[in-house]
C-alpha cells in the first residue's frame, strides 16, 4: 500500500510540475513567436543599404553621441539572428 500512495504522490508532483512548466512555455513562446515579425524587420534593415548608410553616418560621427545605437554593432544584430535561427530549429527538432 506504501508503494501506490509514494508513486501517486511523485506521479502528482510531476502533473503539477509539468503544468506550471508548460503554462510557462507556453507564455514565451507567444512572445517569441509574436516578435519573429520584429526579428525578420530588423534582419531585412541589417542588410539593407539604410543600415549601411546609418553604420557610416556613425563612423563619421553625425548622430548624436549620446544615440543608444548598439544596432549599429554588427556583432549585435548577426549574433540575434544567430540565436534565434539556434532557436527555431530547436522548435522544429522536438517529435511526438
Amino acid at each position: 500500500m506504501n508503494d501506490r500512495i509514494e508513486r501517486i504522490s511523485e506521479m502528482e508532483q510531476i502533473l503539477v510540475d509539468s503544468k506550471r512548466r508548460l503554462a510557462k512555455l507556453e507564455e514565451s513562446l507567444d512572445a517569441f513567436v509574436a516578435g519573429q515579425k520584429n526579428i525578420k524587420k530588423l534582419e531585412d534593415y541589417y542588410h539593407s543599404n539604410l543600415w549601411r548608410g546609418d553604420f557610416e553616418a556613425d563612423e563619421r560621427g553625425k548622430l548624436p553621441e549620446d544615440l543608444k545605437r548598439g544596432v549599429l554593432s554588427e556583432d549585435e544584430i548577426f549574433n540575434l539572428i544567430e540565436k534565434n535561427d539556434e532557436l527555431l530549429q530547436r522548435l522544429s527538432f522536438f517529435e511526438r
